[in-house]
């Protein structure tokens, strides 16, 4: 038996990575899962990947239209909501302070600011009571780094609704929690010399980066009942990088 037998899970942005890593690790544990990926081809791809109980919804979590079409889709084939993952974000670097532009602000809070939002708002009218909403978030909540402020802004804005919705479901015992990661070893560290990531792990006192499987974890428990008497936490998943 699984841990999400029957739960009706729905994670954006799950074309690579963490955010897929939870997408298969979620159908493993019995969930049916609806995904969204801006990208028709790599979310063919996704979903091939995943192979089973899956859904797969083309879209971008910034548009209020596109995350109506997704829970349209929701409300058609399943009726309700169980697990809600809002993981797409968007993160783009070396852009310090004196550089930063009305188009990269504008782009990294559209989406992990107001598309977090309105991803979790517009998942009310089917959000089961007690279910159970993660928010992605990163060490950078917490932690500065140089050359990324917007961002890192972003993601103590995620920290911060939170704590807010944590109060504002707990009538209807919805939890919302936040996962935070260090740096994992995703797509984006692609072309990123094995010097500079062996650099980067020796800051971890874990010794190494994390995994997509390390974040999928973590996921799991936050979405199943293993969790039940947990709510507007921050779990960091980061090797004790931002701990220490």
């Amino acid at each position: 038996m699984g841990r999400l037998d029957g739960k009706v899970a729905v994670i954006t942005g799950a074309t690579s990575g963490m955010a897929l890593a939870t997408a298969k690790r979620f159908t493993a544990e019995g969930a049916h899962v609806f995904i969204t990926g801006r990208r028709a081809k790599q979310l063919d791809a996704a979903a091939s990947a995943i192979s089973r109980n899956v859904t797969a919804v083309q879209g971008d979590a910034s548009s209020l239209a596109d995350l109506d079409r997704l829970y349209d889709v929701v409300r058609s084939e399943k009726g309700h909501i169980d697990v809600l993952f809002a993981s797409a974000g968007f993160c783009e670097l070396d852009v310090p302070l004196g550089r930063i532009t009305e188009e990269h602000c504008d782009r990294t809070l559209d989406l992990n600011v107001r598309g977090t939002l309105f991803t979790v708002q517009k998942s009310l009218q089917l959000m089961k009571d007690g279910g159970s909403i993660i928010l992605n978030g990163s060490v950078a909540s917490i932690k500065g780094f140089g050359g990324s402020s917007v961002y890192n802004a972003s993601k103590a804005a995620v920290r911060s609704l939170a704590r807010s919705w944590t109060l504002d479901l707990k009538t209807r015992h919805i939890r919302v929690n936040v996962i935070s990661p260090g740096p994992t070893d995703t797509a984006a560290f692609d072309g990123v010399p094995p010097e500079v990531k062996r650099a980067l792990a020796s800051q971890i006192p874990a010794g190494r980066m994390g995994k997509s499987e390390d974040i999928a974890s973590a996921a799991l428990f936050l979405a199943s009942d293993d969790s039940s008497f947990i709510t507007g936490i921050e779990l960091f998943v980061d090797g004790g990088m931002a701990q220490v």
